[in-house]
């Protein structure tokens, strides 16, 4: 069951207000973290979207979007989850440093 089947204060996108908006540029993918309030301003949420540029046959761009909710409920142990994997890679996998990307100016 998904949460817009039993909480009636969840609107996707629809209804919600942006509150705060942190973009963080990697390349050719963007990552913004987004703080919406629900339709009654009584709750938040975090939206996490990856966009990613892609360029077209006829050499224009498009952008992939996926995009994933996180609710209040969720923060605490999603930000566990995420530090535990940071955290495995980089005394597991890279003796403690994470190498760093080197950007192409056609990255951006």
């Amino acid at each position: 069951m998904y949460r817009e089947d039993y909480d009636r204060n969840f609107v996707p996108e629809g209804g919600s207000e942006d509150v705060y908006s942190k973009p963080v540029r990697a390349g050719k993918r963007t990552y913004f973290f987004d703080v919406k309030s629900t339709r009654g301003n009584d709750d938040f949420y975090i939206t996490i979207t990856e966009s990613k540029r892609k360029q077209e046959r006829d050499g224009s761009f498009s952008y992939d979007k996926h995009k994933i909710f996180l609710y209040k409920e969720d923060f605490e142990k999603f930000a566990e989850g995420l530090q535990d994997a940071v955290n495995y890679i980089k005394d597991k996998c890279f003796d403690g440093v994470i190498p760093q990307r080197e950007y192409k100016e056609e990255d951006f």
